[in-house]
């Protein structure tokens, strides 16, 4: 068993044969079309157990007919390309799929070196024991070399010359040894913890600090009943988020593999299995959803809500000009409304008209920078985005606009009587008006110059200078409250 080689066949000039789902590309080419295909459309949910009943075969031809998946981003796994490209010149090279026709058509025109295309036609599904007949039917008993990833392929390294494993443990490995005697092994990229971690995006927990917002607002960080159910709703939402974002991941793919940095997330770049992510995001969500209802039913409901939206965000709104980014900031302001249910006190609309407009401005930004890290490669437009290149200087206007408008809510506040129930001096506050008005500009000028993070919160927890500005800003609640 050689591992990390594979051993040349040149003389005897026996064709090679490729997998293409985890093999040749780091990922299902099947759920990446149906994934597209619900995102498209998510009505068609209700047709895929009817094209099911006739096939898989059908199925896959009925899928690929209305979202093919690019070719030109897929994760492709670099060795196995390497090796296409080294013995194409010396033998056949066969890319065998069980993968529609269309898919594996423009998966071989794209990679190269591929002599002939065997894959599913709409009608048999070309996988394990049909792909062995025929590849046995078509190169005879040993008369082919085949490389695979998974335990169907076992039925196939039975009948050929050599096994080559690619993206496989090594129970497989051995396995394929067992029933091919020659057995050549592309290791597979080790998948921990950490990858599953990043696939979680913890680091964006960071913008559920908001449902602690109430708590500080009302003055009850003291209070012991309120500061735990404002933790545990905390934890919840980070764990729905978290469940959020994976799926959001998961319907994204095309547009992240498009986007210079995006397209290193882990399922985007094939480093972690789709199935296994649809697994992980039904977990999280159950998870956090019996939790939110032994916290409190309200908050249950609020927890719903954001949801939905975000569902719908991922799915459809995101691509909407304008309306994707009311959404944006409509998700951070549901945030300070979960934590206001959590702890069983009043709504301040004061509180929500200043974080509509503050966040409306951040998600602006956000869009702001996509399009201008878009602009920096030519490509016109943003990727799953309404927008074009036309937009980037209006976007800045409205944000900025927008950032100004909170600052506005804020001074509004300041001199109301709500100000005066709560703060002994609330004089004091005025003093987080110029705080408010520096940060929002300068984060507008980062993201002017090129400079701005994806994510404007990510950037902010960051950020010294905005750190400092917390600081002072705490300084300035604490002389109001005193």
């Amino acid at each position: 068993m050689n591992d990390g080689t594979v051993t040349s066949s040149v003389s005897e000039g026996v064709p090679l044969c490729v997998d293409l789902d985890g093999t040749l590309v780091r990922s299902d080419m099947l759920v990446e079309s149906v994934l597209a295909l619900l995102k498209r459309n998510p009505l068609y949910a209700f047709a895929l157990p009817l094209w099911l009943l006739r096939g898989r075969g059908h199925l896959k031809h009925e899928v690929a007919r209305r979202a093919l998946p690019d070719a030109t981003t897929l994760p492709y796994d670099e060795r196995v390309c390497e090796l296409v490209q080294a013995e194409s010149p010396r033998r056949p090279v066969v890319l065998c799929t069980a993968a529609d026709r269309a898919i594996a058509e423009a998966v071989a025109n794209h990679v190269g070196g591929f002599s002939e295309v065997m894959s599913t036609d709409g009608a048999a599904n070309l996988s394990g024991r049909n792909k062995a007949d025929a590849l046995v039917e078509r190169f005879g008993e040993r008369g082919f070399d085949y490389v695979g990833n998974e335990r169907r392929d076992l039925a196939i390294w039975r009948h050929a010359r050599r096994a080559i494993v690619a993206n496989a443990g090594a129970g497989i490995a051995a396995r394929a040894a067992a029933v091919c005697g020659a057995v050549d092994v592309l290791s597979r990229e080790h998948r921990g913890l950490r990858t599953w971690l990043q696939a979680l995006r913890l680091h964006q927990w960071l913008k559920n600090v908001l449902v602690f917002v109430p708590l500080i607002a009302a003055h009850l960080v003291t209070d012991p009943v309120a500061a735990a159910r404002a933790g545990a709703a905390f934890v919840i939402f980070g764990v729905c988020a978290s469940g959020v974002y994976v799926l959001n991941d998961l319907f994204d793919l095309e547009a992240d593999r498009r986007h210079p940095r995006k397209r290193n997330r882990p399922f985007a770049a094939g480093n972690l299995p789709l199935t296994g992510g649809f697994a992980l995001a039904a977990l999280l969500t159950l998870a956090a959803f019996a939790a939110a209802s032994a916290l409190a039913p309200r908050f249950a409901l609020v927890l719903l809500g954001y949801y939905v939206l975000t569902l719908a965000y991922s799915l459809r709104l995101k691509q909407i000009a304008m309306l994707d980014v009311l959404v944006l900031a409509t998700l951070y302001t549901v945030r300070i409304v979960a934590g206001t249910v959590a702890i069983h006190v009043q709504f301040s609309f004061w509180l929500l008209a200043f974080a509509m407009f503050l966040f409306l401005s951040l998600a602006l930004v956000k869009r702001y920078t996509e399009l201008g890290a878009q602009r920096q490669v030519a490509s016109g437009t943003a990727p799953g985005r309404g927008y074009v290149a036309g937009d980037y200087e209006l976007l800045a206007s409205l944000g900025g606009a927008s950032g100004y408008l909170s600052v506005l809510v804020l001074a509004l506040y300041i001199n109301s009587t709500a100000s005066a129930e709560l703060y002994r001096r609330p004089y004091f506050l005025w003093l987080l008006c110029p705080l408010l008005l520096y940060w929002i500009s300068r984060t507008w000028i980062i993201a002017h110059r090129g400079k701005m993070h994806d994510d404007p919160v990510v950037f902010a927890a960051r950020d010294k200078v905005s750190m400092v500005l917390l600081v002072l800003a705490a300084i300035v609640v604490l002389l109001a409250i005193r």
